[in-house]
Order: structure tokens, then sequence, then C-alpha cells
């Protein structure tokens, strides 16, 4: 909470600090400022009546009507430093920060950067995790429901980076962060995390080599981004964590089709492996979502069916009978402002 406090007060001074250069005779280099504000809401049926069946973030329901998130976020930029102020609102926002307290939670990202040149820049304070294809926010993802891959990988981190532009596509960064989605560690022992990337020239292809590593805990992410034609795109993403000795691994495909602007068709096909349990599950579960976005200006609706095979009998059946199958249909609606 100290954490939270201190980079909330840096965020007041900062944009106090930006008043007062204004009113000297300093010249003003650039300055901008943009808000992205959005609401997400859905309704979830388990086809077995239960909401344990779910073992991924942000869907923990049934058959109730649920609000995701209220988000408001505010980036800033003054000749060479930005910053940003990211706040959610909901069970979403819980889940993200569920290590945190109180109004803390709100808080999803937070923080400072400096870029003393253009090819290098440095940030400190909270943000979303550079690892895995999947984001926090609902109006990024084309499926509503999140991964395996998503939901037990880090959510955030805390701390310092580095962004440094290698010439051409290629890109470095490195930083030291708290343990993964910490804000407020006790514990001196730090993560190291790093992302290479790069792409072909007309970017059609992207590939993103993730990585965090600290005591007892290693992982490496790999994301491919691949556009076919204006209507068809694939992306690929591949993690395998170890924690402890023990390790998870996920492999997640995801199709887009869009016929029209108006009109969109993902389908994620994920193999997630936890046979050794080491997040909990203790099996091995191969799980296909097919989503449609359908799009009206601001708002989109996104109807949703999911369905899931387990190597052991993690489910169970509306009369509380173990099994290896599961399925859900959700019914998704994102108003981005």
């Amino acid at each position: 909470m100290k954490k939270s406090t201190l980079i909330l007060g840096l965020f007041l001074s900062y944009f106090t600090g930006l008043k007062a250069q204004s009113d000297t005779t300093k010249p003003v280099t650039s300055r901008s400022t943009t808000f992205t504000s959005y609401v997400d809401g859905y309704y979830r049926s388990d086809f077995s009546g239960l909401k344990t069946n779910n073992k991924t973030s942000f869907t923990n329901s049934n058959n109730a009507l649920q609000l995701g998130m209220v988000s408001f976020k505010v980036d800033q930029t003054f000749d060479k430093f930005t910053g940003t102020l990211d706040l959610g609102f909901g069970k979403r926002a819980d889940e993200f920060s569920y290590n945190d307290k109180d109004l803390a939670t709100s808080v999803k990202q937070a923080y400072i950067s400096y870029a003393p040149i253009s090819a290098v820049k440095f940030t400190v304070g909270k943000w979303a995790t550079h690892i895995g294809y999947e984001l926090l926010d609902a109006y990024s993802n084309r499926n509503y429901s999140m991964s395996y891959g998503f939901s037990y990988g880090p959510f955030f981190h805390t701390g310092v980076r580095a962004d440094i532009a290698l010439g051409g596509k290629w890109a470095f960064m490195i930083g030291l962060a708290e343990p993964t989605d910490i804000t407020n560690a006790k514990a001196e022992v730090k993560m190291v995390i790093a992302q290479l990337s790069t792409a072909t020239k007309d970017d059609k292809l992207k590939a993103f080599l993730n990585y965090q590593g600290g005591k007892d805990k290693t992982q490496f992410d790999l994301v491919l981004n691949g556009v076919v034609n204006s209507q068809f795109a694939i992306n690929y993403d591949g993690t395998i964590c170890s924690l402890a000795g023990n390790a998870w691994t996920s492999n997640a495909v995801y199709f887009n089709y869009d016929p029209s602007t108006k009109v969109g068709f993902t389908l994620r096909s994920e193999y997630f492996n936890d046979a050794k349990s080491a997040v909990g599950v203790g099996a091995s579960i191969f799980q296909n979502t097919m989503s449609a976005n359908i799009h009206f200006n601001k708002l989109t609706i996104i109807p949703e069916c999911r369905l899931e095979n387990a190597t052991d009998k993690v489910f169970m059946n509306g009369n509380n009978l173990a099994k290896t199958g599961a399925g859900n249909f959700l019914i998704a609606a994102v108003y981005k402002f």
C-alpha cells in the first residue's frame, strides 16, 4: 500500500509540475493528453450449471449477469516524459490485482516513462505484463474468456525497465521487477524480465520472445502474429513456466477471420499441460473457444461457446460427479468510449 501511495504521489507531483512549467518562460516542445475508457459485462451459462467448472480468469460465474470492469486511463506526454494512470473497477480489476487490498486493487497501471533519445525509453512503476498474447482489457481481445496461458502467467510487473530500439524492426527490453503480481514486496527477491522482438518489413509477421526469471520461477514465452490477408490472420502463444521444479505449459493458436468490418470470428485452440499440478489443476486440458465479434459503432457484442476436455476428471456435472469434459456459453458486451 505504501508503494501504491508513493506512485500516486509521484503522479500528482508530475502533473502539478507540468502546470507550473507552463507558467514560466521555458518553451514547451510537445504536450499531449489521451483518454481511454470502456465498460464491459457478460452473462455465462455453464452446461452443467456449475461455476466451479471455470478454471481461468475473469469469468467465474454461472447463470448471472456480471459487470466485468469499468476502466479509465489517461496518458500525458510532455517533451521526453510520459505519465500513465490506468484505473479499473469491478471483478476483472479485483482479480487482476489479487494481491493488493482496498483502493490499490483499482490501480491497473501507474508508471512514468522517460525517453532521453528516440531509441531508448526508461519506465518505472506498475504496468501490465509483456508476456503472452492476451491482454487484461476486454476490448483488446477477440475472445472474451481467457486462456489458461494468460490465467496462470503473470498479470503485471512493478519495477523499472528499459526499452531499446536495436535498428530496423529489432527491439529489446530488459528490466528488474518485484515478484510476479506484487506491488509491494517485503523480501529482496526480484525478477528479471526481458523481451526480444522483431518483424518483417511489411509487418505481416511479428515475433516476441518473452522472459521472466527469479527464485524458484522461470518462464519463457513466444508470441507470433501472422497476417495472411485483409480478412485472415493467425496468432500463436506458447509458454513454459517452471515453478520450484514443477512446470506447466500452454500452446494456443488463434484463427481470426473478418468477412466484413462489422463482423469477425475467432477460434482459439489451446493445449494446457499441468499434469504435475504446478498450479493446482492437475491435468492436461484441450480447450476450443469460438467467439464472434459483432460491431455496432463503439459497442461490440461477443457471443462465445467454449468446450474443454481434460485427461483427468477435473470438471463436475450437475449431479456433482467428476468428469473429463466441460462447456459453457456466454455473451458479452464491450463499450469503448
